[in-house]
């Protein structure tokens, strides 16, 4: 029922939209980070409004999109699929001049996507959920790692370090189911034995009868994600059994409150001995990269955004931004339904594309007639018929002081034999 009823909303925002594309040359463009700023995923919020604040500040130093300037919103889904059904609707009726949505992500995107796709609005989703890796919405792109790459490359790489048992311990929750079919498969098929899969209701006072069965299995490596807290209060009991064996996390746990939760409960020694996470690998380096990070400092109303510049995620969704404004000004119209069918006009390969890595770089060819390739802070852009886009990853080992440093790589070709 909450979905039909959005739906009228979304019919209304839809038309609403249209009209919107008659504005005053001189408005402010809207494009709304739309994920979760509470909840257990209340990192993925400013995560994605950081990007997108770095990337207005650079298309706006450039002159805007067809003269007109980007403004960043933040839209808390949440992270319940429920409340995205309904804050979507919401924001779909009452934001004027919206340009794009940097979102949803796993905890709401099966539900929210159809909406934010119906009213015609370009979405550049952080969701892994493998139900859009065949995705047929055309308002969707994904530049993430869809959750079951993300398990393989996880899968890999215990499969080198020599792990043959392992335990998964993932939430209860959407988000943190979404990978664990994957990666018990891709495990599997390495020869690996997934002695344990526990899923763990998230923010008990305790969890020791579910620590005390991961023992008695006896797994040499642990794969995990849930809230902050809850892998705090699972590992320190596991700690105080004598029992911490290695971990590794998904790229959410790659977080400064996760690792802070982490070091305040095994001890930062521990967890960097410890820990291992994946992350979809984008250096933080180039030039695209270097613009990001200017802007991001010197922009960003987030709190710590120094936090964010070697996050993937946050350079992807700088990097969104930065496209919706190229294919805009490529399409001669800042109607997002028009647009959107020139987004693989401004990001596909080709011998007859000039690589751009800034918007200011882009915005100069296409005054000049040219077609472009965009290749931003995150990398290369290569759309399937789909609209995912994807590459390798790299595995990181948290130090003392919170810092990531990479003690692995595992390309597109290496995943490959395990994608079917």
């Amino acid at each position: 029922m909450v979905a039909a009823a959005a739906v009228l909303a979304v019919s209304t925002a839809a038309a609403c939209s249209s009209a919107q594309s008659g504005a005053a040359k001189n408005s402010t463009l809207t494009v709304a980070a739309f994920n979760p700023f509470s909840g257990q995923d209340q990192s993925f919020g400013p995560e994605a409004l950081s990007g997108c604040q770095a990337a207005a500040a650079a298309i706006n130093a450039a002159g805007g999109v067809l003269t007109r300037k980007v403004a960043c919103i933040g839209v808390d889904t949440h992270g319940d699929p429920a409340d995205g059904v309904t804050g979507g609707a919401k924001m779909l009726a009452t934001t004027p001049n919206m340009l794009g949505v940097l979102g949803p992500s796993s905890d709401e995107g099966d539900e929210s996507a159809p909406l934010l796709n119906a009213a015609r609005i370009p979405m550049f989703a952080d969701t892994g959920a493998s139900s859009f890796d065949h995705n047929t919405l055309p308002y969707f792109w994904r530049m993430v790692a869809a959750d079951d790459v993300r398990s393989y490359a996880m899968a890999l790489y215990a499969h080198r370090k020599g792990y043959l048992r392992a335990a998964a311990v993932f939430g209860t929750d959407i988000g943190s189911q979404a990978g664990v079919p994957a990666l018990l498969r891709g495990y599997s098929e390495l020869g690996g034995q997934m002695v344990l899969n526990q899923k763990i209701v998230l923010g008990k006072s305790s969890y020791l009868s579910e620590v005390n069965q991961l023992i008695a299995a006896r797994p040499q490596v642990i794969f995990t994600e849930t809230d902050p807290q809850t892998n705090a209060t699972y590992l320190s009991e596991l700690q105080q059994q004598g029992h911490l064996i290695p971990v590794v996390g998904t790229d959410v746990t790659i977080q400064p409150q996760w690792f802070t939760a982490m070091a305040g409960s095994i001890g930062k020694p521990a967890t960097a001995q410890y820990f291992v996470a994946e992350q979809p690998y984008a250096p933080p380096s180039g030039p695209g990269w270097q613009v990001f990070n200017k802007n991001l400092l010197a922009y960003s109303t987030v709190p710590k955004p120094a936090q964010w510049s070697s996050d993937s995620y946050t350079m992807t969704d700088y990097d969104s931004v930065v496209v919706m404004a190229l294919a805009a000004t490529a399409a001669k119209t800042t109607n997002p339904a028009v647009w959107n069918a020139f987004i693989p006009a401004v990001t596909t390969p080709s011998t007859r594309a000039t690589r751009v890595y800034t918007y200011a770089e882009g915005l100069a060819a296409l005054h000049a007639h040219k077609k472009i390739d965009y290749v931003g802070a995150a990398g290369v852009i290569d759309f399937n018929k789909w609209h995912n886009s994807g590459g390798g990853f790299q595995v990181g080992a948290y130090q003392t002081n919170g810092d990531l440093n990479p003690v692995s790589f595992i390309t597109a070709a290496q995943l490959a034999p395990l994608i079917k």
